[in-house]
């Protein structure tokens, strides 16, 4: 229903009696065979429609099937496209001819505005003189566009899908929400149920997703000397939805992001972990054939599987789920090759509000805005420095060291809430400053362990854990790794002047 020049949506729900009744399409028409239609004839004319250049008149009928229609695009088109082209104009001629129907909302895109209407009528065959708009529908045109800059996120992802014809149903609530400010929303729908309470799915779509604020109770749980540090953290994720933590061993990094995640994402439920490595692969990380067994014939085949990133993303964007945040962390990110593993997905990274063509499925995938990724990088495994520029643009990047909080003072803020004599943070101390390269310090959670602090236990610690890391950083140099850096040395460098 149009009114004004404005589409109501409650009032077409209540003209449709169902809102699942309703289907919402977009139609690419700004560039077909160099000619813009939807402002030369869509909007004036008040219509959309497909080129069907060689589509026979008698196979244009409401509820043709895709069978019939496979066949009749194969001796109309067989000289003149490929294999793959005639199966995309297939489905393109099957959604137009039978799924679409009269009060079903269309949207089409030109110059930088989406515009919405109501197809009004049955589907009709007209012979163009220029052979590009043959298969045609009556549509009443909103009297204005939409800037398609200012629509929501996920709204651009599907209008990015390169196909002629695209379902929008997924969406619906947000095209139907255009143009209405959430009071007016707010007004249909006491007018249409009398409750002012009912939330229509245009204001439920418009509602926007949250991240709680870090306080001074986490920050003490974390042992992280201010909250302000974990409201900077969560304002990066906000800003940028991925986040690298990078520091030397033992700094808390892979903790830090779970805990921090759970917190963010209201419990360990929304939080997947998975660990790269040299040969993890873009089949494992996101989708592949992998050998499965038939439970019934026990016969194995290879078949589609979805991996860690798409199951994640298939439950963020599922029904109910799409205002809780979701979190994937990569414990190592930089131990993979990170252009193998993440394929064509490393320009969803930076291009949140597109969708791509997967290699595999051959489906449209978008990432959900409510996803989150944090990835750890240990600086001694390789340098950051090594990161390459397109990892740096996508990913904000947090350092975790031994020399600044709030991984300075943990270990003794550690060692005072357990009422732990303050030796081990002192030692700690006067090892990192006798290190040169930041990278190789010794992070504190080597110390923070139970077995620490049984008899002998720092010794042990001390001798099977740190030193063989000092000694991988001085390999090759004549270096007396246990005489500079050993307990009794740091013992003797830390202990009072005698008098």
């Amino acid at each position: 229903m149009v009114e004004d020049g404005r589409r109501h949506p409650l009032g077409d729900y209540i003209a449709q009696a169902a809102w699942g009744s309703q289907r919402t399409w977009l139609v690419r028409g700004s560039n077909v065979s160099g000619v813009d239609l939807v402002q030369s004839l869509w909007l004036p004319e008040g219509r959309v429609s497909l080129a069907a250049t060689r589509l026979r008149r008698e196979s244009v009928e409401q509820g043709t099937s895709k069978h019939v229609l496979r066949g009749f695009v194969e001796d109309d088109y067989e000289s003149t496209v490929s294999y793959n082209q005639r199966a995309r104009l297939v489905e393109e001629f099957h959604l137009f001819l039978t799924r679409m129907k009269p009060g079903d909302i269309v949207c089409a895109l030109s110059g930088g505005l989406l515009y919405v209407g109501e197809i009004t009528g049955a589907v009709e065959h007209v012979e163009s003189e220029d052979g590009r708009s043959n298969l045609r529908r009556p549509v009443e045109w909103e009297s204005s566009g939409h800037s398609y800059d200012e629509l929501p996120e996920e709204l651009q992802q599907k209008l990015s899908v390169q196909q002629d014809v695209v379902d929008l149903t997924s969406v619906q609530a947000m095209v139907d929400g255009l143009g209405l400010s959430d009071e007016q929303l707010a007004e249909e729908a006491r007018d249409a149920h009398g409750d002012p309470s009912e939330e229509t799915p245009a204001l439920a779509a418009r509602r926007e997703l949250v991240l709680p604020e870090p306080g001074e109770g986490l920050a003490e749980d974390l042992l992280v000397h201010d909250a302000a540090w974990l409201r900077e953290v969560r304002d990066l994720l906000w800003d940028e939805r991925q986040l690298i933590f990078y520091g030397p061993p033992g700094t808390g990094k892979t903790y830090l992001a779970q805990k921090l995640a759970e917190f963010l994402g209201g419990g360990p439920e929304q939080v997947k972990l998975v660990q790269f490595h040299p040969s993890y692969a873009y089949e494992d990380f996101f989708e592949g054939f992998r050998p499965q067994e038939d439970p019934e014939t026990r016969q194995v085949a290879f078949r589609l599987t979805a991996g860690p990133l798409r199951e994640l993303a298939d439950l963020a964007s599922s029904e109910g789920n799409r205002h809780v945040p979701h979190f994937l962390i990569i414990d190592e990110i930089n131990r993979a090759n990170l252009a193998k593993v993440f394929g064509e997905l490393y320009f969803l990274l930076e291009y949140r509000n597109r969708s791509v063509r997967l290699t595999y499925s051959g489906d449209d995938f978008a990432l959900p805005p409510n996803l989150f990724v944090i990835g750890t990088m240990n600086t001694a495994d390789r340098s950051i420095a090594l990161v390459d520029a397109a990892m740096r643009r996508r990913f904000a990047f947090v350092e975790l060291s031994p020399r600044a909080e709030p991984t300075k003072g943990m270990l003794r803020r550690w060692l005072a809430a357990k009422s732990r004599d303050p030796e081990p943070a002192d030692l700690l101390d006067a090892l990192n400053r006798r290190i040169a390269d930041a990278d190789f310090q010794v992070g504190p959670s080597y110390l923070m362990k139970p077995g620490v602090y049984r008899d002998g236990g720092l010794e042990r610690t001390w001798r099977t854990k740190i030193l063989p890391l000092l000694e991988e950083y001085h390999y090759g140099e004549d270096m007396k790794v246990e005489q500079r850096y050993g307990l009794a040395t740091l013992r003797d460098a830390i202990a009072p002047p005698s008098a």
